[in-house]
């Protein structure tokens, strides 16, 4: 499967030379790096072309490096059931980028692009309905953004008084556990509460 992968691969990246970034091979998968600004068109041609065939969207996600300076990836995967292949393709963007919706290409894009925006905050140029699709009307933030806090903004809840929905700012009843992930035979690098009254 991977001589077949490896091919494709360099096919891809012959025909479409100025899309391509990079691709490689590892774990049995392909993984294709393409410019954002073609995304669209190198969709297409992985959707038409006949070596390729890339006919059925399964998903499209994003990943955080808050430390890059294009700091997401967009990531599409895609199914080849004339080829029995599965491709992944990267896209690159900043922080304050847009990238041109797939709608177009592919309808099942929609929800998959709606739910990337209001996850990670990716703008799609292009798309028909870009709205919030999982959060609340009114929620600040994007959830999957490794900067969002754990405990999120506001909490809410049923108020009996007013009879309605309400809220508020989370407000913690005690401080927030701090985990260090060590397992109890690793013993912890620090003194614990109560560790002091044992050795006296």
């Amino acid at each position: 499967m991977s001589d077949a992968l490896n091919e494709l691969g360099g096919y891809i990246a012959l025909h479409r030379a100025s899309d391509v970034r990079g691709w490689s091979v590892a774990r049995g998968e392909l993984t294709v790096e393409i410019t954002p600004q073609s995304v669209v068109a190198f969709m297409e041609f992985l959707k038409n072309d006949l070596t390729c065939r890339f006919g059925t969207l399964v998903d499209i996600t994003a990943i955080d490096w808050p430390e890059r300076a294009e700091r997401f990836d967009v990531v599409y995967h895609l199914l080849s059931m004339h080829r029995n292949h599965r491709i992944r393709v990267k896209a690159a963007i900043g922080e304050d980028q847009m990238i041109a919706s797939t709608v177009s290409v592919w309808p099942a894009a929609n929800w998959f692009e709606r739910e990337v925006f209001d996850m990670f905050g990716i703008l799609f140029s292009g798309h028909p309905d870009l709205r919030r699709l999982l959060t609340d009307y009114g929620f600040r933030g994007f959830p999957l953004r490794k900067d969002f806090p754990t405990t999120g903004y506001t909490e809410v809840r049923y108020d009996e008084v007013l009879k309605r929905v309400v809220y508020e700012p989370v407000s913690l009843v005690q401080e927030y556990r701090q985990f260090d992930f060590l397992s109890p035979w690793e013993g912890a690098q620090y003194i614990l509460p109560g560790d002091d009254k044992a050795k006296a």
